[in-house]
């Protein structure tokens, strides 16, 4: 079998440690004849918009389309502005391929460092399922009256039926996939339109699961959660501001934003779906091969597991692991001394001993 990747290395670390997946992905390639990775290279990003005055070209989309997966490295670069970077290229390509799953699991691996005591593996093992396409970063509202006494901005955020009843049924499905408990995260109190909005689908999907135990938080109460008590949480929903921020938190929680991956997914396949490290661009590092490339390799175990290769998939995650706890080569956020191709030298040669 035969998949077309198209690699968008992006920004600052990105080509760095996307480098390090695709070798990930050569060795699995060497080790399974049966399958074959091709990979096409598009240069879009904060440096094309310097050069062109858009972050990908007018046909990129199109282009992108005809791909199996996507793997992005990063967005953002000192200047160009963070919300052109952003809704140039990465919320264009989630929208346009309706990439409304954001799967980002929070999973503390054998190895890696948990800056809360008394907590252990068992404790942290959530799998966070973030609406991806509308809500709060929906891109409506309007600025009204700049640089006046009566300067207005209006940002609105837009939850349809559709959109919100389908990533909630993702969830309830994945949670019985994986016979876990269920959490809502909102803010019900509050925003008494769109979460009061989303605890009533919530409720109205839970009917048809009564086999699965769920819970609802507020959004305040569930990152006090988080830190105080996470192994309460196994499956999760939320929306799109909620789930970036709180899965940004739980990075931190198993072992650094280095290690966190993220999957934007098109669950019916319709569109490629994208991979990327959530890391961002760190442009202070940039091109000092100190970035963890870690993040960028989970990303490579969770296409693996959109190939249907959840075998390899968890391999990789092994591979991973036994870097880990080595602890020989890891980078500086890790407190080593290894450069980022170092580590992803030493996770290929543990997953090829892994698929043999």
């Amino acid at each position: 079998m035969t998949y077309r990747i198209a690699v968008v290395p992006g920004d600052g670390v990105g080509p760095e440690v996307i480098a390090e997946g695709v070798k990930i992905l050569n060795t699995v390639e060497a080790n399974c004849p049966e399958l074959r990775f091709e990979y096409t290279y598009f240069p879009f990003g904060c440096e094309y918009y310097l050069k062109h005055g858009r972050m990908i070209d007018d046909d990129g989309i199109e282009r992108l389309s005809a791909f199996d997966a996507i793997y992005l490295g990063a967005v953002g670069y000192p200047g160009v502005p963070d919300h052109i970077s952003l809704w140039g290229l990465l919320l264009k390509i989630r929208k346009s391929f309706d990439q409304y799953v954001n799967l980002r699991p929070i999973k503390l691996l054998n190895g890696a460092p948990c800056p809360i005591k008394n907590v252990g593996q068992k404790d942290v093992d959530m799998l966070f399922i973030r609406e991806n396409t509308e809500g709060e970063y929906a891109g409506e509202g309007e600025w009204l009256n700049k640089g006046t006494e009566l300067e207005v901005a209006r940002q609105v955020g837009i939850f349809t039926r559709k959109g919100t009843e389908r990533v909630i049924r993702y969830a309830f499905e994945l949670a019985k996939r994986e016979q876990k408990t269920l959490t809502s995260i909102t803010k019900g109190n509050a925003l008494n339109y769109s979460m009061v909005f989303w605890d009533t689908i919530f409720r109205q999907v839970a009917l048809d699961y009564p086999d699965i135990k769920t819970s609802s938080y507020h959004v305040d109460a569930a990152s006090m959660l988080m830190i105080r008590d996470p192994g309460r949480f196994q499956v999760v929903v939320a929306s799109n501001l909620f789930g970036d921020i709180l899965t940004d938190l739980g990075a931190e929680i198993a072992g650094g934003i280095g290690l966190a991956a993220g999957a934007n997914l098109n669950p019916e396949r319709d569109y490629p779906s994208m991979f990327e490290p959530v890391h961002g661009s760190a442009p202070d590092i940039a091109g000092q091969e100190k970035a963890n490339p870690i993040g960028a390799i989970w990303s490579v175990s969770q296409m693996l597991d959109h190939f249907e290769r959840p075998d390899l998939g968890e391999k990789v995650l092994k591979a991973v692991e036994g870097v880990l706890k080595e602890g020989i080569a890891l980078t500086p956020d890790l407190a080593g001394k290894a450069k980022t191709a170092e580590v992803g030298d030493a996770v290929a040669a543990q997953l090829a001993s892994l698929i043999r």
